[in-house]
Order: structure tokens, then sequence, then C-alpha cells
């Protein structure tokens, strides 16, 4: 089935293409909830959440604005956010400005993906939220500010707080 098939499907409310879309999707989707919420069971009722809210809004998708996974990241990020929100774990104090942190060349080299990843997950709620909408996701500070309804600064000082967290955890790690 081609995605676009799978589209007209959908709007039909066709189970067929919606089954196609979940699982073409559902994995790389549950990666994007587990990145915000620690938590294996939130991470897939919102994503389950935010497939539900997909099937519901799929006359809204024109593929001429770009492809189905780009919509349903957005769903699934908004989704996190809105839990966090609801949970009060999206905790971010304002800051004044940010300073650049720079990592150390070739740290970051030395680690594999999966210690990175678990370190990412134990940095604080904000901070973990910050990285992943702008290192991750590739969203702007302009956008992270405007979604989380914080200022461009503080996005940039709650990143570079989570770089600078980050990288005194991996030079610890790479002591050990």
């Amino acid at each position: 089935m081609t995605e676009q098939k799978a589209i007209d499907g959908c709007k039909r409310e066709d189970r067929i293409s919606q089954k196609w879309i979940f699982d073409t999707y559902s994995d790389g989707m549950l990666m994007v909830c587990v990145r915000y919420v620690k938590s294996l069971p939130d991470a897939e009722e919102l994503m389950l959440n935010g497939f539900y809210s997909f099937f519901r809004s799929i006359d809204k998708f024109n593929s001429g604005q770009g492809n189905i996974g780009g919509w349903l990241k957005k769903i699934m990020v908004n989704e996190c956010l809105m839990h966090l929100r609801k949970k009060g774990g999206l905790k971010i104090v304002d800051e004044g400005h940010a300073i650049e942190v720079s990592i150390e060349d070739g740290l970051l080299e030395r680690m594999n993906a999966q210690n990175l990843f678990k370190l990412i997950m134990d940095l604080p709620p904000g901070y973990r939220t910050v990285f992943n909408m702008y290192a991750v996701e590739g969203y702007s500070h302009k956008e992270i500010a405007e979604i989380l309804g914080i200022a461009e600064g503080t996005s940039k000082s709650q990143l570079n707080k989570a770089k600078t967290m980050l990288q005194k955890v991996i030079k610890e790690n790479m002591l050990l």
C-alpha cells in the first residue's frame, strides 16, 4: 500500500488503511514519546492518544504540506507536552540569558547511542524537553518558546543547561 492510498483510506475510516499507518509509524512514534516521558506505559498511552487524534483529524492533512511522518511527530510531541503540563512535570525556570556551551571534541563519539539516550532521559524534564525539541526534533528556539509559552532566552538557557549537565555526566562516565 502506498502512503497516499493509506491516507485516502483513513479519510474513509478504512480499518486496513488505519492499521497500515499504525504499523508503519508506531515504532518511531513510540520512540518520540519515550524521549519526552520516562515511563514506557505513559509513552505507549500517549502514542495511542496521538494516533487517535491523527485519525480524527486526518481530513485536515494535506500531503502537499509535508509527509505524514512529520505531521504524526508533531501530534506526538504535542501529546507529550500536554501530558507533562498536566502532571506538573514540565518545570522550566525563566533564565535571563544563556551562555553557549561546547562539548569537548570526540566526547560524544566515544559513547554509544544507548548510553547517550539514557543520559538524556535522566535530565530534568524541562531540560530534557527543550533538548529533545531543539537537538532531536529540529525546532528553533522561537518555535520552542511559542509552543511552551516561555521566552526565547529561556529556551536557549534550558538547552545550554542541558548540554552542560550532559557534558559533566558524560565526562564522569568516561572516567569510570
